[in-house]
């Protein structure tokens, strides 16, 4: 727990530093205060980092940080708090910045497009505006809360006389629309699709030519995969907006947990360039045939493989999610096309068996699990398989920190059980904060839906709890995050489910040190201490000063730096700009082969 102190003014903090370096190498900023999240120093008033090594050399009073470096440049940053960089340990950056960021363009409910008027507007205006030919990518359009009717082939003719390409990219990633324009360009002989690839489907009229919607990961890849060179001609400056993006949220670290092989020089480019500005973590999937080869990168400070993504069950958006209890019946379940249930077993992606022998598969290597999961009834699938792979390879009880991730319906008891297992869960606080209002009492019973996203249970187990921002479902907003699981409120300002907030200290902890832990980084960032790198967020105001329902609007992130540089975003993205797109573009198409349900 973040000590009472840091609620107060300043203490009196004891000096830490390191010996034997360079006085001449090391800066110094001094801040209004400095929020550390180390407990046994949680506020200072000035910090020191080498700009050699790039880590914290003292952190306490001016005076005696002064001290130890008396040469040494102070910056005084005056009103400014600092805290450690945000830390989203479960992100898709590639796939989030080619689908959300210029030329394609987000439509999603919780960035300006609230009804499916907007998003027809935002098509028919962007159809007029952009260049004769030029195919268009719209994503984000939700059937739940814009109440948007599946957009067909028809629809979107309709919305585009051009005769442009249009693609329009469902939130749930379960989906892809598209016009006549799309299926003259992919060559479909009489407008009629190919044979269902494994594990996906296109949709057909009655008379077998496609009604322009492609469903799961193999079709949507495609669909997709054709248009995107001249739709997205320089996929890595799409994901460089994003990585700008979250740094412009005070995200100094994350991770990529749809990665694929043919990612790894675009990750290496985006690391290379002086102003790259996230620390990425990058999960491996696990139906790669190459999920298990070792990879490593010229900085692992900067990148590195920590693991396997598996995947239980789908999105609850949709209803593929492997759960105990149905969804209710009514005109806004059944204008999405929800799948009511309960699905049970019958949710999941794999059998126990397939499960069982994809743990036995990477355990021995070493790697971190990770499992994309949203349903309790498949939670207790992934927990049964965890515990079985756990003894079986004498892992019970070390530290291996095996992760699930999201787990929107689990239950209370669930939590406990992963802390005995020592399993570390992600959360998913955007699927309360958007859908939170339509989750309690529309989408499902209220002691279903009220209790969505159990941070407070989570916190209350002693589970290892992180929070996550999940592009591109979600924008990457961790103050909002922050704010919104301590005041238990949704995106319209109601409460549901008042018995799972958390405390300020618990969801900042989620939000670093937690996020640090779970990614086995604590010894290098999500605190400021002595001896890990100096990775910062600037923030306007003390976020323990202000009430937690007025976070976002009086705390505003100024900027951020890494490893003691100040990241300098527009840089950024103009040494990006400068590379060769068609070395990198190899790195859409296996986004979009690995594109999976929120």
């Amino acid at each position: 727990m973040i000590k009472k102190s840091i609620f107060k003014a300043l203490p009196i903090v004891s000096l830490c530093c390191l010996s034997n370096l360079a006085v001449a190498e090391v800066q110094i900023l001094k801040a209004s205060t400095i929020i550390t999240m180390d407990d046994k120093n949680p506020r200072a008033e000035a910090i020191a980092f080498d700009t050699d090594t790039k880590r914290i050399t003292a952190v306490g009073s001016l005076k005696d940080v002064r001290a130890s470096a008396p040469n040494a440049t102070v910056k005084d940053l005056g009103k400014t708090v600092l805290m450690p960089g945000f830390i989203d340990p479960h992100n898709h950056p590639i796939l989030s910045g080619m689908t959300t960021q210029a030329p394609a363009y987000w439509i999603a409910p919780y960035v300006g497009y609230k009804t499916w008027a907007d998003v027809q507007a935002k098509i028919q205006k962007e159809d007029k505006a952009a260049p004769a030919g030029q195919p268009l990518v719209f994503n984000g359009v939700d059937r739940l809360l814009q109440q948007a009717p599946t957009p067909t082939r028809d629809i979107l003719d309709k919305l585009s006389p051009s005769g442009r390409q249009i693609i329009v990219i469902d939130n749930s990633g379960h989906a892809v629309y598209f016009n006549s324009a799309v299926i003259k360009f992919l060559g479909w002989k009489d407008g009629k699709p190919p044979a269902d690839p494994v594990g996906g489907s296109y949709g057909r009229n009655k008379d077998g030519t496609s009604n322009g919607v492609a469903n799961e990961a193999s079709a949507i890849a495609a669909v997709v995969g054709p248009v995107l060179p001249k739709a997205i001609p320089h996929v890595l400056l799409s994901t460089a907006k994003w990585y700008a993006y979250m740094a412009s949220m005070g995200i100094t670290s994350t991770s990529e947990h749809t990665y694929g092989s043919p990612m790894y020089k675009g990750y290496q480019a985006l690391a290379s360039v002086p102003d790259s500005p996230l620390r990425l973590h990058v999960y491996h999937m696990a139906i790669d045939a190459d999920a298990g080869d070792k990879t490593t990168w010229p900085d692992p400070s900067m990148v590195r493989k920590n693991g396997i993504k598996l995947w239980a069950d789908g999105t609850p958006w949709l209803g593929s999610v492997a759960q105990s209890f149905p969804y209710l019946e009514n005109p806004t379940t059944k204008k999405a096309e929800i799948i009511i249930g309960p699905l049970g077993e019958k949710g999941m992606n794999y059998t126990r068996l397939q499960l069982d022998q994809m743990l036995d598969k990477y355990t021995p290597m070493g790697y971190q699990m990770a499992f994309h999961c949203n349903g309790d009834v498949g939670f207790d699938v992934v927990l049964d398989a965890y515990e079985r792979a756990l003894n079986k390879y004498n892992l019970m009880g070390t530290d291996h920190r095996w992760r699930v991730e999201h787990l929107g319906a689990a239950r209370g008891d669930q939590f406990q059980r992963a802390e005995k297992l020592g399993v570390t869960v992600s959360l998913a606080p955007f699927q309360y904060i958007y859908w939170g209002d339509l989750l309690d009492g529309t989408m499902f019973k209220p002691e279903y839906g009220s209790q969505w996203q159990r941070a407070g249970d989570g916190m209350k187990m002693k589970t290892r709890t992180t929070f996550h921002n999940d592009g591109t479902v979600s924008p990457p907003d961790t103050l909002r995050n922050i704010q919104h699981m301590v005041t238990r409120t949704t995106i319209s300002g109601k409460v549901h489910g008042a018995n799972q907030a958390v405390t300020l200290d618990q969801a900042l902890k989620a939000s670093t040190i937690n996020g640090a832990h779970q990614l086995k980084r604590e010894k290098d960032i999500g605190s400021l201490e002595v001896g890990k790198y100096a990775d910062l967020v600037e923030l306007s105001a003390d976020i323990t000063a202000v009430k937690p329902i007025e976070i976002k609007d009086k705390v505003k992130v100024q900027g951020t730096w890494l490893g003691g540089k100040k990241i300098d975003t527009a840089k950024f993205i103009d040494q990006i700009t400068a590379i060769d797109p068609t070395q990198h573009q190899a790195m859409g198409d296996a986004a979009l082969k690995n594109a999976h349900s929120h």
